[in-house]
């Protein structure tokens, strides 16, 4: 009898392989395996730009490499294919599979969208890393972009920024009042309360609006990629700190439908490569940031000046005002809000006693 269940059996399994369709593919199969596939991916970034536009280089380099050229990503900086805040439309409707970016970039369809990349006076990089990876913030990013066709990743961080450069010093709050800057995301809100005009150029066009006195100022990222860009012959007074965006992550976003047709190793390394280029470039602006301070202080004349304390009590208090006005008025972004604010309230109190005590105890 057990005999005959066994023949039984197979005859039953080999039925149903003869129905499978001819040449199909199950997860883990050597079909699976051997798929290829061909990606783009649109970037904000200028082509090549030092940091953020070399991240982006860096993490289609690796899925490449990882996958053995089973997913081949090709990259295309801001302009190439589309504008530069158009990508993440772009990628949500399948265009590209993939885009590189940052996600205050798009506010203006998705209010909570700011709190994955930075808020002011908010998490610096490895605390924002720990909220996202182990309090919450990347289920809450996932939710939200599921809404546009998208999937994101933690894939970059700039570190802590600078609060921009200035074609005249900034002495006391008035000075900001009647200034126009290019500032996004919630800083820009908040610098707005203060009496700027604020617009939101990418950063391919911003030398040209700074040299041309059509902004009078602009913050874009700190001395690594502000250098690469030659603000110094534009503007010579350079503020900090970079309340605005005390670490700025970028994201990695893929097309839905194109990371639902990857097999599981597939997704695994694009995940893993945006992990580690994430690690990667706050170790290489760590580096390269004071290596251009250094150069645009000794050899351009630039003068890097404190924002006076009556500046930095006018930011603070109206970016407490812009955070709650937004938590307000959408209901998603209140729910944001309430998970970001609850780990930086209990995060802040080891970060005290650690980071910012050994820095302090550092300067003694």
């Amino acid at each position: 009898m057990k005999r005959r269940d066994l023949i039984t059996g197979l005859a039953a399994a080999g039925g149903l392989a003869a129905c499978k369709p001819q040449g199909a593919a199950t997860p883990g199969s050597a079909a699976a395996s051997s798929q290829t596939f061909d990606w783009k991916m649109y970037t904000t970034w200028p082509k090549n730009f030092p940091g953020l536009g070399t991240g982006a280089n860096r993490a289609a380099e690796l899925i490449t490499k990882m996958s053995n050229g089973r997913l081949r990503v090709t990259v295309y900086g801001a302009g190439e294919r589309v504008p530069a805040l158009e990508v993440f439309d772009a990628v949500s409707r399948g265009s590209a599979q993939l885009g590189h970016g940052a996600s205050y970039y798009w506010k203006g369809k998705a209010e909570a969208s700011v709190f994955f990349t930075a808020i002011p006076f908010g998490l610096v990089p490895q605390e924002m890393s720990g909220w996202l990876q182990f309090g919450g913030g990347m289920e809450l990013w996932r939710e939200l972009y599921a809404g546009f066709n998208l999937v994101p990743f933690e894939c970059g961080n700039s570190g802590a920024q600078m609060g921009g450069w200035f074609r005249k010093p900034i002495r006391s709050l008035a000075d900001l009042r009647g200034l126009k800057m290019r500032i996004p995301g919630l800083g820009g809100e908040v610098m707005a309360r203060l009496g700027v005009t604020t617009v939101n150029i990418p950063g391919g066009e911003l030398f040209t609006a700074l040299s041309s006195g059509t902004i009078d100022a602009t913050e874009w990222v700190g001395p690594y990629n502000d250098l690469a860009f030659g603000f110094y012959k534009a503007a010579k007074f350079y503020h900090y700190p970079g309340w605005q965006e005390p670490g700025s992550t970028l994201e990695c976003i893929v097309n839905r439908e194109a990371w639902e047709s990857l097999p599981p190793d597939l997704q695994a390394i694009v995940s893993t490569a945006c992990s580690s280029v994430t690690h990667t470039m706050l170790a290489e602006y760590t580096a390269r940031n004071q290596q251009a301070l250094h150069e645009l202080v000794a050899q351009h004349g630039v003068q890097v000046l404190p924002f006076p304390d009556d500046v930095m009590a006018a930011l603070k208090k109206a970016s407490d005002e812009v955070l709650t006005a937004i938590a307000g008025r959408d209901a998603f972004a209140r729910k944001v809000f309430d998970s970001y604010t609850a780990f930086r309230t209990q995060v802040m109190q080891s970060t005290r006693i650690a980071e910012l005590a050994a820095l302090r105890a550092r300067e003694t």
